[in-house]
């Protein structure tokens, strides 16, 4: 199964539904998948879709998917990297009226530089990113939570 997350933002994202509903129609995705389109006005017969769903539920579909892919939201990368899933994370975009700003885009291309994910980004096929989940391995997720708190522990104790 192949897990499709949106997060919670209120405007929509299909341009990323659009293809992968494509790969789905090319027999480039085979597996089952599963949408959480949050915001996004969507319809498919090839996904199955779902507004929003608990946490713990989402927690099971996480650990369940073969891989995610997901939008850029920090929160829906950081939930699959703690698992050790392989991710595809495609930016929301301003030009599109996906996002208020291009954060997202600074976000992914981050994560992938440290090579925690495959980008998906404007106007590449994304069956390319789809054809490296079979040999990607992500690098190993580690929080910096530790040492920021450190570093805030000392400030405070010094000031």
């Amino acid at each position: 199964m192949i897990l499709v997350v949106l997060g919670t933002h209120e405007l929509p994202f299909t341009r990323l539904l659009n293809a992968i509903d494509e790969q789905v129609e090319r027999g480039i995705i085979r597996d089952e998948v599963i949408v959480q389109v949050g915001h996004t006005p969507f319809e498919s017969q090839n996904m199955k879709l779902v507004k929003f769903t608990s946490y713990e539920e989402m927690d099971r579909l996480y650990d369940q998917a073969a891989y995610i892919i997901t939008h850029g939201g920090t929160g829906s990368i950081t939930t699959g990297l703690k698992k050790g899933k392989k991710m595809i994370a495609a930016p929301r975009l301003v030009k599109y009226g996906e996002h208020n700003d291009n954060h997202q885009l600074e976000i992914v291309n981050q994560f992938e530089a440290t090579g925690h994910l495959i980008a998906w980004h404007d106007g590449i096929d994304l069956s390319e990113a789809i054809s490296k989940m079979t040999t990607f391995e992500p690098a190993p997720f580690q929080s910096g939570r530790k040492q920021i708190i450190s570093i805030l522990k000392d400030f405070i104790e010094k000031s």
